[in-house]
């Protein structure tokens, strides 16, 4: 063989090596995945840091609020009732809510790393989707719940306990997982380009729909039939719950008797136009993409609405009231 010929061959060796490295690259380009960037308050300038500092002791002061509910109701005895174990779960999720939402942002205001990993994002997806879904039929369970008391109160020993409410919380929480797991598994099947960064504090379903540069028409067709069809089973309960409520007071002749009974479903009301209100204006308002009030009405939805349930509850709940005098009663008592 001649030197001319062993050097094409060995030519020919190296460019198939060259190639052979170039697929293998492109390969491993496919297959990672992206990192994203969340905007958050970096672009507000001197206004992230005192804005940055409200939202965490907004946190605080919700873990605090909620974590006091928790305690009432498992260490009082007057609240070992459906309602109050139901009030219970609506504290926990208002503690995971916010933990799971903005617990990058917190870590971001320290370290000023913005930067969330595929895994990580995907993982704040999942959770997130769980608990608003878990929390919607929660607060629909509670209007039955207020629905049986006042409307039925003499059967409702028999119709509600603390086991049924049990085994609704445990069919919720796994229904919630099941849809979640729904969204989450047609977001895996996306590809994401060139735009990474995120304009919010956390990531979101949506958001990412519309950061990805593949087909997105699942993804959309899901949530437009089962992002509106489940909560709107939730809210359709908790509306004709309150419908029968609101007829079965106006029936009754005493004052005093109208104003007893609508105080024991008051301070629930009131949470739940909160919690439909924020969710209707930052989902079905028209999104500014990266714009500042989008983030700070995701802000109020996430965090300021969670911090807001256990005032409420406090201070128009006279129950809630009373195991608050018991617990200063036993700690000033204590040794």
């Amino acid at each position: 063989m001649s030197s001319k010929s062993i050097s094409e061959l060995g030519e020919s060796s190296e460019s198939i090596s060259v190639s052979f490295r170039n697929i293998m690259g492109n390969m491993k380009n496919e297959t990672s995945r992206p990192q994203f960037i969340l905007l958050g308050l970096s672009d507000l300038g001197c206004s992230q840091i005192p804005l940055s500092l409200l939202i965490l002791l907004v946190y605080v002061a919700t873990l605090v609020g909620n974590l006091l509910i928790i305690s009432l109701v498992v260490t009082d005895s007057h609240l070992q009732t459906p309602m109050y174990f139901l009030l219970g779960n609506l504290s926990v999720l208002d503690i995971l809510t916010p933990s799971v939402s903005a617990s990058h942002f917190s870590f971001d205001i320290f370290t000023g790393n913005t930067i969330i990993s595929y895994s990580t994002c995907i993982t704040q997806v999942f959770f997130f989707i769980w608990l608003v879904c878990t929390e919607v039929f929660l607060l629909a369970v509670m209007s039955y719940d207020r629905y049986v008391a006042i409307c039925h109160p003499l059967h409702y020993t028999a119709m509600v306990n603390i086991l049924l409410c049990v085994q609704m919380m445990s069919s919720i929480c796994i229904f919630s997982s099941m849809y979640s797991l729904v969204h989450t598994l047609s977001l895996l099947r996306l590809v994401f380009c060139d735009s990474t960064i995120i304009p919010g504090f956390f990531c979101e379903l949506y958001q990412l729909i519309q950061l990805s540069c593949s087909d997105t028409s699942l993804n959309i067709l899901l949530l437009s039939l089962l992002g509106v069809a489940f909560p709107f089973v939730a809210f359709s309960i908790t509306f004709f719950s309150y419908v029968f409520i609101f007829k079965t007071i106006l029936r009754i002749k005493m004052l005093a008797g109208k104003l007893k009974a609508f105080s024991t479903c008051s301070s629930h009301l009131t949470v739940v136009f909160i919690f439909y209100s924020a969710s209707y204006i930052n989902y079905f308002h028209p999104k500014m993409k990266g714009f500042l009030i989008d983030r700070l009405l995701s802000v109020t939805y996430t965090i300021f609405t969670p911090f807001l349930n256990p005032v409420i509850y406090s201070l128009r709940n006279s129950d809630l009231k009373g195991a608050i005098r018991r617990a200063r009663v036993r700690i000033g008592s204590s040794p």
